[in-house]
């Protein structure tokens, strides 16, 4: 099964990497039909996990890369990440106002049901593109031996973004088990908000592999929205806990995984 993974094209392992964190989601919003809650302190400790593992990745994994690429481009390298990575953050920034104003007028729409279902999978939808992205960029990458770069990179930085998942997939499916929707139906949408990755995955390889000038950039721009992703949203939401100490350890463990099998195996 392994070499058959290292035997296919990055396009390939994009789809299957963006598959893996699809499947995860809908393992997430599955809890929907054994518990009407999840250990709150759980979901916290797999956050503050995600957040280690996305910004020990986005140096690890995408801007050492970015920069060897665009000094053997013959690029100033500093300015090129230094513009791909605000690019990545602004663009995550974007997709959050686009997020917020989805959930304003989800909650501003309390008698509506339908409307409310409707907004919760746009926002949390639009969330999981940029993270697709990410990692297509990360495995159309390989394309180039890149120094810094690698497939044990990529797969771990898939599995950082598949934990964060979870979460996102019961965040959608227990409340709209709460609203009255049956298990089966709250199930069906929680997945459904991640299914995007698979297919922006793929773009994201593919833009790498077609232009190669181009793939500095996206590395750094997909650090960006890694950081952003991690300060924005994942660190404040993991530290929202009594436990705040114990999370903060498990995000000190995801950062030094990643940057184990980064810099070990890598």
């Amino acid at each position: 099964m392994t070499d058959f993974f290292i035997g296919l094209s990055p396009v390939y392992q994009a789809l299957l990497a963006g598959l893996f964190t699809w499947s995860i989601t809908a393992l997430g919003a599955s809890v929907v039909f054994f518990f009407r809650k999840v250990n709150h302190t759980v979901m916290n400790g797999m956050m503050g996990f995600s957040a280690g593992v996305m910004i020990a990745a986005s140096f690890f994994s995408l801007i050492e890369p970015a920069i060897n690429m665009a000094d053997s481009l013959n690029l100033i390298s500093f300015i090129v990440i230094s513009i791909g990575f605000m690019l990545g953050a602004v663009f995550l920034l974007i997709s959050d106002k686009i997020y917020s104003f989805f959930e304003r007028k989800r909650n501003s729409s309390v008698n509506n049901q339908k409307k409310r279902c409707m907004m919760l999978i746009t926002s949390i939808t639009l969330h999981n593109i940029p993270e697709g992205l990410v990692m297509g960029v990360s495995f159309g990458s390989l394309l180039y031996q890149i120094t810094g770069n690698s497939l044990i990179s990529s797969l771990t930085l898939a599995l950082g973004i598949g934990i964060q998942n979870f979460p996102e997939g019961s965040a959608v499916s227990l409340p709209l088990r709460r609203e009255g929707y049956s298990r089966g139906k709250a199930f069906f949408y929680g997945q459904l908000s991640a299914i995007v990755e698979p297919i922006s995955a793929v773009i994201g390889a593919l833009l790498v592999i077609k232009i190669k000038y181009l793939l500095p950039y996206l590395l750094s721009m997909a650090a960006g929205a890694m950081i952003f992703v991690a300060v924005s949203d994942l660190i404040p939401e993991s530290q929202n806990d009594k436990n705040k100490n114990l999370i903060t350890v498990f995000t000190l463990i995801g950062f030094t995984v990643m940057m184990f099998l980064d810099v070990a195996l890598g």
